[in-house]
């Protein structure tokens, strides 16, 4: 039933092992080393709540693909906040860790500074680590006149994550945008991403719901991209925008300035949406790009999306990569053996 899952298991302890040599000796994806953007891993949404996690150590050591995070810039709170529904506080598991012994010993609830270090201190102590996606959604959007801003947001990243991260300029290499890059490169070998961080960033709820806010997160950094590139300062960004919200046709023809759409190549949106026929999702696949599908557990048959049996949410990512997601994305953190699984993408098991 699960035919790609032994094999690509494997595949992921070889990454873990390879990293070193895999980074050395070049990044370009071969039939046998295939790209990040050929697979499909499971991510878990909001990793940061102590309900799923008693810290954030522990969604790092599920081996889930990609972790998600909500951070709060405006409001009267300071800072960067990681909190589910708190836009004036801290609400998480993030222990601000300084190293490995520390991720499980500190106090929590702390700002996005803290859960950094502690992507940091687990990165240290797990050299060749799989490639981990970190979905940053942006509850109330960048506030860059309260110094939280796009470049603060590198600067943030940077000073945390340094060579961890992959950076929008890795992936552009000599193209002159990202939908360049990935069209004709596609994206770096999977395994010349042990030890790597990729940053997703989306608009947040409260942000898509206020009508005063006209400059949502994905427009304004891929603007930022946009500017930093036309500098020769690309090197500076450590993100890669997504397009909220699945879609029919290119949904990059929303943003009516055309210099910014080069600058997406990942979008994110319903699983549900983008696998009711309306879609082309072939598209996506077809270009290297890639397609965070959340809310997994609600296409039809809908399971339980918490806690299904293992088959289940095994079968549920098999679908969701044939219909050529990057990324299966649900509420899974009971099952660690499900959040591990990589399979080939556009292959249904």
């Amino acid at each position: 039933m699960h035919r790609h899952l032994t094999a690509l298991a494997r595949t992921g302890l070889a990454v873990a092992t390879a990293g070193v040599l895999a980074v050395a000796t070049g990044s370009q994806a071969t039939a046998a080393d295939p790209s990040y953007s050929a697979g499909t891993s499971v991510g878990v949404h909001n990793a940061y709540e102590k309900a799923k996690y008693p810290y954030f150590a522990d969604a790092l050591d599920s081996g889930a693909g990609m972790l998600e995070l909500d951070v709060w810039t405006n409001v009267f709170g300071a800072s960067w906040r990681v909190s589910h529904s708190n836009p004036l506080g801290n609400d998480n598991n993030c222990a601000n860790a300084a190293n490995a012994a520390e991720l499980r010993t500190k106090s929590r609830n702390r700002d996005l500074g803290g859960c950094l270090a502690d992507l940091k201190a687990w990165h240290d102590a797990h050299p060749g680590h799989r490639p981990i996606q970190l979905k940053i959604e942006m509850k109330d959007g960048f506030a860059a006149n309260l110094g939280r801003g796009p470049a603060q947001l590198d600067a943030l990243l940077t000073s945390k994550l340094g060579d961890a991260l992959l950076r929008p300029a890795d992936v552009v290499g000599s193209h002159p945008d990202l939908d360049s890059a990935v069209r004709a490169d596609g994206w770096p070998a999977r395994t010349s991403l042990a030890g790597k961080f990729v940053i997703e960033l989306i608009p947040g709820t409260v942000e898509e719901g206020n009508p005063a806010d006209s400059l949502w997160t994905d427009r304004e950094y891929a603007t930022h991209l946009r500017d930093l590139a036309a500098a020769g300062r690309l090197r500076e960004a450590s993100a890669f925008p997504a397009v909220h919200g699945a879609a029919a046709g290119d949904p990059r023809t929303r943003y009516p300035d055309t210099t910014i759409r080069p600058w997406f190549v990942v979008f994110d949106g319903d699983a549900a949406t983008y696998t009711n026929g309306t879609i082309d999702t072939a598209w996506y696949d077809d270009r290297h790009y890639l397609v965070v599908m959340t809310d997994a557990q609600n296409v039809a048959p809908a399971i339980d999306g918490t806690n299904p049996t293992p088959a289940q949410a095994l079968d549920r990512v098999n679908l969701l990569a044939g219909q050529h997601a990057s990324v299966v994305s649900a509420d899974w953190y009971p099952l660690p053996a499900v959040l591990a699984t990589v399979v080939p993408r556009g292959s249904a098991g």
